[in-house]
């Protein structure tokens, strides 16, 4: 649960700008007009303080309350600007492009891959098998997980199958993150970056496959911090 003690603004208005933000085109300064118009006045700033602060715990939120997904996954990294650098956008789907797990990291190697990896292990149920580009890291990070779990007595190791074709569907599910990150620019801050995608990979969770069909999106997306 999120606490919003000692807010200076309703927990709705809150919630609802960084829904806003982090589901629409626009910029902060364009945000702020926006809220502006409906009669909330707050600077740009704050804004950003606010998706900074809460789109990261309501993506933590949504790891756990994902419902279970397909044994076969399709995992992929896709470059993203911090700084004037690129940075990595861990992210993995399952075979019916379920969201499993996303993660932001600076470097593309075999640690970072590996640390992915094992993460999603921890929040969904052990794959039959993982489709991955020809990553020499993505390679070798498998290959460790392997390993692991046959220290820990898993007889049956994950497959791991490198077939470009097999890995569209995780290639097409990219295509909403740049969409939405395209116009920023690029990031000034890494924990800024990995907030605002956070919140930008919730809201593409929760519209691929509702926690709450009955519900909006937006209403969805707010439970979360609950």
């Amino acid at each position: 649960m999120i606490s919003f003690k000692g807010a200076r603004y309703p927990k709705d208005v809150i919630l609802f700008a960084v829904f806003f933000y982090v589901r629409y085109g626009v910029s902060y300064r364009d945000l702020e007009e926006i809220m502006s118009e409906r009669g909330i006045e707050v600077d740009n700033t704050t804004l950003n303080r606010w998706v900074t602060k809460n789109a990261g715990a309501i993506a933590e939120a949504a790891r756990r309350r994902k419902g279970p997904c397909d044994r076969s996954w399709r995992s992929d990294e896709t470059d993203i600007k911090v700084k004037g650098a690129w940075v990595y956008l861990y992210r993995a789907v399952d075979k019916h492009g379920k969201t499993l797990d996303f993660t932001l990291s600076g470097r593309q190697n075999k640690p970072a891959a590996t640390k992915f990896f094992a993460r999603m292990l921890e929040s969904n149920d052990l794959p039959r098998r993982i489709v991955i580009d020809r990553s020499g890291a993505n390679t070798a990070a498998i290959k460790a997980i392997n390993k692991m779990l046959k220290c820990f007595g898993c007889p049956i190791p994950i497959e791991m199958v490198s077939r470009k074709y097999l890995n569209n569907i995780e290639e097409q599910d990219h295509r909403f993150i740049k969409r939405r990150t395209r116009p920023m620019l690029g990031f000034k801050a890494f924990a800024s970056a990995v907030a605002t995608l956070d919140g930008i990979e919730v809201t593409h969770m929760v519209r691929k496959g509702p926690l709450r069909p009955t519900l909006c999106t937006f209403r969805q997306f707010a439970e979360l911090a609950a």
